[in-house]
């Protein structure tokens, strides 16, 4: 059997979540031909002995939109060993989009995504490549793309392109959201795998506004997923809030017989033990055969931030006047003895909200003209100070115009209740982000973290669970075909990594992004090779294609590559 390349002697783990075995694996034409026992010579070969032989990771919750545009490598997801990422999360994303509406999609993705718009600017260009969503996934495609790429259709940008800055104000009448819908079929036909939306009451868009998807009401998202549904959609995500959770996600999945995911059960939603109460909501619907499967996260939710973008205090009422302010209406607003004092009440250890005690969770991360503090408590550098460590963060901030920055972890924290989540067969695994917060927080690097840290070092998983939840799960949950298990026939999606080293780095900040604008980046421990569609993506930690070439990642039309 003439091969293209040939792995030898590693510990294949399929995906499926059955037990390891030593084998070899040999690959031709972009698929696996033969596992096991593998005879014959290969253009390439590559010795994996005591290493893992896994499927190459997929990331079912990114935010590449726009990324994808001018950087086709997808930093920093394959660094991590990821092979498939599920771009269009949260109703967000770029098309279709008119002329005319570039600036307000760009301005919302920057509040709500804390994507810098200079940077989205800069990198799509004043003359974007597309309008309609068919035009997008087929610029997506023309471009090509490191790593598979599949694409939700996102509620914001639909409903703005329909409604123009009425999509901010007001709902929608019974023509408009047929216009909606027809976008929403056109999006399906063209590739979409599914619809996404957000009623999350932390989704505010430019000038302190919610973003669009959240003036929608029921018979308007019942709509659009019907739309979805009938065009062929294989999932609906949604990004909760008051008005759309259990009951209504559960009445849209049996209603259209489809998969619904929703974003996202963290430990600590609404205090210690919050969690439970959603694992059995979520277990009595899905013994009913309701199909929701909600998203859940293996690392601490950490914002990296500064005053003038607030984004972890955005979701509290007192907040909505700083949202609405100028830069120098802030700078007011955080000299006022007043607010300082509500603000301290507000997030005081023991408030009933998500940013309660969050002085004792915090670091401060830069500290211009003073290096020494950074990376180290917030409250022992007030204290030594001689100041109240609210006063202390806001007097920095506004010594520093803004430029000094904190970090704390909002939710998930709590390692006994994350694991919990993790061991709960209900639960799906997202929630990277990858593309989005690129200043505020990094959890591309979820994959490696998960595997070092809670399979190698706390124990909580066995390898072959984690990686059936990386790989084989999301896959078929997304209706990925042919990706997430190592099988004869599957594409060679592939991943060769260290089980003693793999890890996720500490996070860095650069400067790489266009513009220069910023973002947190972590490296990866332990992964030597990582295979997209047969071809050998990365190896050491180095590209083996040059970001000019033809590069192996495939646009998943329908979960499906051409």
């Amino acid at each position: 059997m003439a091969l293209d390349l040939k792995i030898t002697g590693g510990m294949i783990v399929d995906g499926t979540g059955a037990p390891a075995y030593e084998g070899d694996i040999g690959i031709s034409n972009g698929k696996i031909v033969a596992i096991g026992k593998v005879d014959g010579a290969a253009d390439q070969e590559i010795d994996a002995s005591g290493l893992v032989i896994s499927p190459g990771f997929v990331d079912i919750h990114t935010h590449y939109d726009a990324q994808v545009i001018w950087d086709r490598m997808l930093s920093i997801s394959p660094w991590h060993g990821v092979t498939t990422a599920v771009i269009g999360n949260c109703g967000f994303g770029v098309a279709p989009t008119r002329p005319e509406h570039r600036t307000s999609i760009m301005r919302t993705l920057e509040k709500v995504e804390g994507m810098s718009y200079e940077a989205l600017a800069e990198g799509l260009g004043s003359d974007w490549p597309f309008e309609s969503f068919p035009d997008y996934m087929d610029a997506i495609e023309a471009r090509g793309t490191a790593i598979n790429l599949a694409v939700l259709a996102g509620h914001t940008p639909i409903r703005t392109y329909v409604m123009g800055t009425s999509a901010v104000e007001r709902t929608a009448s019974g023509e408009e959201v047929g216009a909606m819908a027809d976008i929403v079929r056109s999006a399906m036909e063209a590739g979409a795998i599914g619809f996404s939306t957000s009623q999350a009451t932390t989704h505010h868009g430019y000038g302190g506004k919610p973003v669009p998807s959240r003036l929608a009401d029921m018979i308007e998202i019942d709509s659009l997923v019907a739309a979805a549904r009938v065009a062929g959609a294989k999932i609906i995500q949604a990004t909760v809030g008051p008005t759309l959770f259990h009951d209504q996600l559960a009445l849209l999945a049996r209603k259209h017989d489809i998969a619904v995911t929703w974003t996202a059960l963290l430990s600590g939603m609404s205090g210690p033990g919050s969690h439970r109460r959603h694992q059995e909501i979520t277990r009595k619907l899905r013994a009913d055969g309701t199909r929701i499967h909600p998203q859940v996260a293996c690392r601490p939710i950490n914002f990296d931030f500064e005053f003038n973008e607030p984004f972890p205090f955005e979701m509290r009422p007192l907040f909505k006047q700083v949202m609405q302010a100028d830069r120098e209406g802030r700078k007011a607003l955080y000299r006022d003895p007043d607010f300082r004092a509500a603000f301290r009440e507000d997030t005081a250890v023991g408030a009933r909200n998500a940013v309660a005690g969050w002085i004792e969770r915090s670091v401060i991360s830069m500290a211009p003209g003073n290096p020494e503090w950074e990376e180290r408590p917030l409250r022992e550098i007030a204290e030594s100070a001689g100041k109240e460590p609210i006063d202390f963060a806001l007097d920095l901030s506004l010594e520093t115009d803004f430029t000094a920055r904190f970090r704390f972890a909002i939710l998930n924290y709590d390692e006994a209740e994350v694991a919990e989540l993790l061991q709960d067969d209900n639960m799906i695994l997202g929630l990277s982000d990858a593309g989005a917060h690129a200043s505020q927080l990094c959890d591309a690097c979820y994959s490696t973290h998960l595997l070092g840290y809670w399979v190698r070092e706390r124990g909580t998983l066995g390898l072959e669970q984690a990686i059936h939840m990386l790989t084989q799960k999301p896959a078929e949950l997304f209706g990925i075909e042919g990706r997430g298990v190592l099988a004869e026939g599957a594409m060679a999606d592939v991943v060769i990594f260290d089980p003693a080293t793999i890890s996720a780095g500490k996070l860095e900040r650069v400067n790489d992004l266009p513009t220069g604008a910023d973002r947190l980046i972590s490296p990866a421990s332990g992964i030597q090779t990582v295979i997209v569609n047969g071809k050998i993506l990365l190896q050491g930690n180095q590209a083996s294609i040059p970001a000019t070439a033809a590069l192996p990642g495939k646009l998943l039309r329908n979960g499906c590559a051409a």
